[in-house]
């Protein structure tokens, strides 16, 4: 499988996607007609889909043999910046040299079971990925849309899915590379907020979620919600705060970081898939 993402240098006069194919993830670039006459009718075909309440724990997903590793490497250890769009017909593609100055990418990861009621000729890629300065991301922004018809939307990530992710990230099962697992709570106060970080040794974090873990294979919200509350009583045994009381705003693990603005930094390849996967789906969510 190949992973190849798109670029802008400072050699670069225009920009140009490069695409690629790829079995298990579709970043390859793609245009659209008018989006607004496509999205309204993809949204008369589409029906409201729910949070599901329950969900698979991610597994290791094995790279196909044939990846570039560097490449992969190259989706590691960045904070992304999370978007979610609707395109359609490809573009040629061109290898331009140069320094990077901006990048981003287009995927769809499990997605297909999302979208069963779009019409087969329209090519869904929901969610985008950019790393690099925010006045480019808003120029090439621009551009996409005045070329392809095609809007970028912020992709924020809400407490409820923070929680979502600490939860799963937490369950997964780490060969070597071990990480803190921290969290951020807002607290909004005058003249300025105030933030709560609490950091948890990943040992201990991962006894908590082995103690009210019952579905094997799956995370429930019941356990969600278990798991957060433990946080919450135990760091206001400590401390008496009541951190139900603010916001939570990022979670990192040995996995991946995310933060509520939604910029993602994706920390071990084997879980790579699983993380793009439920981005995916909240790209789709928003989308819908």
């Amino acid at each position: 499988m190949t992973m190849d993402p798109y670029v802008a240098s400072e050699s670069t006069p225009e920009l140009t996607p490069r695409q690629s194919t790829s079995s298990g993830l579709k970043d390859y670039l793609i245009g659209a007609t008018p989006l607004q006459k496509r999205l309204e009718s993809v949204r008369k075909q589409t029906s409201f889909v729910p949070t599901p309440p329950q969900r698979k724990i991610p597994q290791c997903s094995q790279l196909q043999e044939n990846i570039d590793s560097q490449k992969v490497a190259f989706l590691l250890h960045k904070q992304w910046t999370l978007y979610s769009i609707l395109s359609k017909s490809q573009m040629p593609s061109e290898n331009r040299e140069g320094k990077v100055l901006w990048t981003g990418w287009f995927c769809c990861v499990f997605g297909d079971n999302l979208l069963e009621t779009v019409s087969q000729d329209f090519t869904c890629l929901p969610l985008f990925l950019a790393n690099g300065a925010e006045s480019n991301t808003a120029i090439i922004g621009t551009w996409f849309q005045k070329t392809f018809d095609c809007y970028f939307s912020p992709l924020a990530i809400s407490a409820f899915n923070l929680s979502w992710m600490a939860a799963m990230w937490t369950a997964c099962q780490m060969d070597c590379y071990m990480a803190t697992t921290e969290f951020l709570w807002s607290v909004p106060c005058s003249p300025q907020s105030l933030d709560i970080s609490y950091a948890i040794h990943p040992e201990d974090a991962k006894a908590l979620w082995d103690s009210v873990h019952k579905t094997p294979g799956e995370v429930t919200q019941e356990e969600v919600d278990l798991f957060m509350d433990c946080l919450y009583s135990h760091f206001h045994r400590h401390f008496k705060i009541h951190l139900s009381a603010t916001r939570l705003v990022r979670v990192s693990t040995s996995v991946a970081s995310a933060h509520t603005d939604g910029k993602v930094k994706i920390l071990c390849h084997k879980y790579l898939i699983g993380v793009l996967a439920y981005l995916t789906e909240l790209a789709i969510f928003q989308i819908e």
